[in-house]
């Protein structure tokens, strides 16, 4: 059986092919996605330090990934991913993060299993219609016919995309990226204001 928690080795890097060079300085839209914590969430709305992570889809245990997974360079590895952005939580908390969500095309339904089996303490979003990725022109790919995200990472500031990761490889440094460069504006913040 496949553990989806591993990231086989030899996979494939994905290359910058620009599909993410238009979203810094972009704001985030006001469209509101359902979330795995009950309700929905309006990006538009989002005030403070957040941090979204959108992904292509999480695979489950005993379910076949789709035909060809691992050869489509930055598929593989949603499951890492959220893990390591799970385990990085209260690091990104101390930092000033006031909210973390995991993005994908699936329904909540698909991801309320993945948030409640891998202990998620943030929510994952839903845009199975689209329609965030239509309004920001998130790079897309198929997959046994369907759209799916690329997988990228934005820090936000008061609803404005400050940098955005893209692409995103290997998937489960992701979150100790992040980390690492909230913590270098941090120290570089702090350093201001006692100078």
């Amino acid at each position: 059986m496949t553990d989806l928690t591993k990231l086989p080795s030899g996979l494939e890097a994905p290359i910058d092919d620009g599909g993410a060079s238009h979203l810094p300085g972009m704001r985030l839209p006001f469209v509101a996605l359902p979330s795995t914590g009950g309700g929905s969430v309006d990006l538009g709305h989002l005030q403070g330090l957040a941090v979204l992570y959108f992904y292509p889809m999480t695979g489950r245990p005993g379910a076949p990934l789709p035909g060809g997974w691992n050869e489509i360079p930055g598929a593989r590895g949603c499951t890492p991913q959220a893990c390591a952005f799970r385990d990085h939580f209260a690091e990104l908390s101390a930092l000033g993060v006031a909210h973390v969500y995991g993005i994908s095309a699936q329904t909540t339904a698909y991801q309320r299993e993945a948030a409640e089996r891998l202990h998620l303490p943030f929510a994952l979003l839903s845009d199975a219609h689209g329609e965030l990725a239509d309004m920001l022109d998130l790079p897309t790919f198929e997959a046994d016919g369907e759209t799916l995200l690329k997988r990228l990472t934005m820090i936000v500031r008061d609803g404005a995309i400050e940098r955005v990761f893209y692409p995103v490889f290997p998937p489960d440094r992701n979150a100790s990226d992040v980390v690492e460069i909230l913590r270098a504006q941090h120290h570089r913040g702090s350093g201001e204001r006692s100078g």
